[in-house]
């Protein structure tokens, strides 16, 4: 899940520019008050250090294709984000992924051939700006404690996302993924929404392993995991309730994949 700028910009980026002491001196940090940025996301990455906490609140599901990310479904259809109201805001008490509470600020490789990288931001956000109140992005020549405390955490989610390449290799190499599809009634007698275009976890061949190699899985830490990806497919119906009270739910028989 390391980010790559500016080319190949991640989800909510608009644009990316590095921090610096000659650019940004006197300048400081601005907090967004909303989070306009998600309201049309449905799916956000998350990261396997998420799963015990997310597991309560959003399906977990694996994007398709060869290499798939983990993430959080916040709504079942594109552009419906049900935790999120047309301002922006919030509307119930949820966990918010980390994928989310880094934006707008980014650790990016400016150079690809450097592993080096740079405590960047999205300069369209709002997240900077030139004001006399707020936290400081430097300290005269030094970088400010906020920004300490800022880097400790967008480091901490660059580690979190290796560890979280490492668990999805496990399963591919592992051959535990398969196509999924989830069919909810919406009316009865009428016709069912069925959602494809994800992955997710086979039982049966997890069932089937070997036990040293479900040992393995257990001592590492990732055959928790994997349930919590499992009991948090429950929740995609509670989603598709939350879409159908917001008037937020596609046509019958539309049939429309999730990623």
């Amino acid at each position: 899940m390391a980010s790559q700028a500016p080319q190949g910009l991640p989800l909510f980026y608009k644009d990316l520019i590095p921090l610096s002491q000659q650019e940004h001196a006197g300048w400081r940090y601005v907090p967004l008050q909303t989070a306009d940025f998600l309201k049309n996301e449905h799916a956000v990455p998350l990261t396997i250090d998420e799963f015990a906490v997310s597991q309560r609140f959003f399906p977990i599901i694996f994007s398709s294709g060869d290499n798939p990310v983990p993430l959080a479904l916040m709504g079942l259809n594109e552009g419906i984000n049900t935790f999120v109201d047309d301002e922006g805001k919030f509307n119930d008490d949820v966990y918010v992924p980390a994928y989310v509470r880094r934006y707008p600020y980014l650790l990016a490789r400016l150079n690809e051939s450097s592993d080096e990288l740079s405590l960047c931001v999205d300069p369209t956000s709002g997240g900077i700006a030139k004001v006399d109140e707020g936290d400081t992005i430097f300290d005269g020549e030094e970088i400010s404690n906020y920004t300490k405390e800022l880097l400790q955490f967008l480091e901490g989610f660059e580690q979190a996302g290796q560890r979280t390449g490492a668990f999805v290799q496990e399963l591919k190499d592992n051959d535990l993924l398969m196509e999924g599809e989830v069919t909810i009634q919406q009316n009865e007698g009428g016709d069912p929404m069925v959602y494809r275009g994800f992955q997710m976890v086979n039982e049966e061949k997890l069932r089937a392993l070997r036990g040293d190699v479900l040992r393995k899985m257990m001592q590492s830490g990732l055959l928790p995991l994997v349930h919590a990806h499992l009991f948090s497919l429950s929740v995609m119906r509670e989603i598709f309730a939350r879409q159908v009270a917001q008037g937020k739910t596609p046509a019958p028989g539309t049939a429309p994949a999730i990623v």
